[in-house]
């Protein structure tokens, strides 16, 4: 039986993954379970990590900060380039009000810690130490002793402080969702609003009635109109044909039509009458419509084109065949020349059959190459982020500079990578499998090293004189701030719950949240708008830790 007890008790690299892998299997089990229609999903692992460590289970002081770091980092980095081929564009339409909601959080959590602070009776220090905690921010923390030291003061109780509260931070805006969602939401508001698989394209159906385009070329039209638009096929005396830039329109010409919805009534008003056919319904079979012409879907596999704009390829000149809609994961765009293509694009291309078999191999289609996730530029992603989180941002009146860490520097970088990263010709395409399998990997290392951690002494602190009062404070400093916000946000109905949970978690630097949120809601408007709040609110929050001991210690 020695060598069962040396797997849990000698401190060594495979004692730490055994530890590590029994309380994540653990905590996924368990998980699962549903108590009243609730499960907590990965969050439980959190839980089951504190157990363990209240039993004096515990592991290599260096080997769990590495594994926590390196889970904590993979996390983050996937997760932005989940998101980031759709984050800026969201950004524009929803970012800026997302993040005057996070901040609504943070600034009402450090009004009402400074608030406690004068009417109880606890330190300066400790009470930052209290809200690091309860906002489950620990690069706050990290700012905050350095504070505490350059002024000459003690930063323990800082550190207990945040090591009491860190749990129930965790578990409060868990409890605060589940309230607001038992209290207030309505079933319209569970449906999500905003969804990673977003259609910006939308077919229609025009006869030429307009009179000023007889005789013009499509390049013509094209040339002197802002809408955006491409003609797919034309249907002319129950003949087709296939649309290139010198092909005429005449009136009575029938046009199939590929646009953005919000760009129908200008299309209208240009062409003329539009057919009230629905072009839009899921399952199409598009080569049923004519003999003639065949709509293909094609991989683009080829590296050479990745980051290259549609235009320069001159696929209608060279082939003859049209590209009416680009598939970017779960987004569909339109297929403007100016559009940049990424490795693992789904291209529609419209033509002859034979023509379209040489724009096949053109463009690739090696399908079996993208089921390969590219590792090597994840890695390289993590590494470009972990340095960019080391950088230090010094800001004017503050003696110590601030850090993005490793947690916002990675989740930038992420979104960066995933968004501009073919721009610079960077391959960051990954299955959708194995970008989840690497989310779910890096969250549960993440929240079982952290619950290891914080059950070691959880309960003796909780005990102490001081402990209780503490761990109040904390759970209210956790639980006001999104409840208050959290019901504002919802009342004036311009989001779906998920979205307003994103914002939340994203507010309270809370990845386990986040996980119970995407575990019990439907579509990824939780991860979207947690993304676009995140590095904003964490950085404030590293900056407000500073300010509060420089200022008022």
């Amino acid at each position: 039986m020695e060598w069962i007890n040396g797997l849990f008790t000698t401190h060594s690299a495979l004692q730490t993954m055994v530890l590590l892998s029994l309380i994540i299997a653990a905590g996924l089990a368990l998980g699962k379970l549903h108590v009243k229609g609730i499960s907590l999903g990965v969050a439980f692992v959190f839980f089951v990590g504190i157990v363990a460590g209240h039993f004096q289970l515990s592991a290599d002081k260096s080997m769990l900060d590495f594994a926590e770091t390196f889970g904590l980092t993979v996390f983050v980095y996937t997760l932005g380039l989940y998101v980031g081929p759709n984050f800026f564009g969201l950004l524009r339409h929803e970012g800026i009000a997302a993040n005057l909601w996070s901040l609504g959080v943070i600034v009402i959590g450090t009004v009402m810690a400074l608030g406690l602070c004068l009417v109880l009776p606890v330190s300066l220090p400790d009470m930052v130490g209290i809200l690091c905690g309860a906002t489950t921010n620990t690069p706050a923390l990290g700012a905050a002793q350095q504070a505490l030291e350059a002024a000459g003061q003690p930063s323990g109780g800082a550190a207990l402080g945040c090591a009491v509260t860190y749990p129930l931070g965790v578990v409060g805006v868990i409890l605060a969702m589940i309230l607001i969602r038992k209290l207030l939401v309505k079933p319209a508001d569970l449906e999500p609003r905003i969804s990673m698989e977003e259609d910006n394209t939308y077919v229609a159906q025009f006869v030429v009635i307009n009179p000023a385009l007889e005789g013009k070329t499509l390049s013509q039209i094209s040339q002197k109109s802002h809408i955006k638009f491409i003609i797919s096929r034309i249907w002319r005396n129950g003949e087709v044909i296939m649309p290139l830039a010198n092909t005429q329109l005449h009136i009575n010409d029938n046009v199939l039509v590929v646009t953005m919805a919000d760009e129908i009534p200008s299309i209208e008003i240009l062409l003329g009458k539009k057919i009230e056919t629905d072009w839009n319904k899921k399952k199409i079979d598009w080569n049923a419509i004519d003999a003639q012409v065949e709509s293909r879907v094609i991989v683009l596999s080829r590296r050479v084109l990745n980051g290259k704009h549609l235009g320069q390829l001159h696929l209608r000149d060279t082939y003859g065949v049209n590209v009416s809609r680009i598939q970017r994961g779960d987004i569909k765009l339109l297929a403007t020349d100016d559009i940049r293509l990424q490795y693992g694009d789904r291209v529609t291309v419209v033509g002859a059959p034979e023509d379209i078999n040489h724009v096949e191999g053109f463009l690739g289609n090696a399908v079996q190459t993208l089921n390969e996730p590219n590792l090597a530029a994840i890695f390289l992603g993590i590494m470009l982020g972990l340095a960019l989180g080391t950088i230090p941002l010094s800001l004017p009146g503050m003696s110590a500079p601030v850090r993005l860490g490793i947690a916002g520097g990675p989740i930038i970088m992420g979104i960066l990578v995933g968004s501009l990263g073919s721009r610079a010709h960077f391959i960051s395409y990954t299955t959708p499998s194995a970008s989840l399998m690497l989310r779910k990997l890096g969250l549960s290392l993440y929240l079982a090293c952290l619950g290891l951690e914080a059950g070691y002494q959880f309960f003796e602190t909780v005990v102490r004189p001081e402990g209780l009062l503490w761990i109040g404070i904390g759970f209210a400093l956790t639980v006001v701030p999104v409840l208050i916000i959290g019901a504002a946000a919802l009342l004036t109905r311009k989001y779906d719950f998920g979205t307003i949970c994103g914002i939340l978690c994203g507010s309270m630097a809370n990845p386990m949240a986040l996980s119970y949120a995407n575990d019990t809601l439907k579509g990824d408007s939780a991860s979207i708008s947690y993304t676009s709040v995140y590095p904003l609110g964490m950085f404030v929050r590293v900056v407000i830790a500073q300010v509060l001991v420089m200022f008022l210690v």
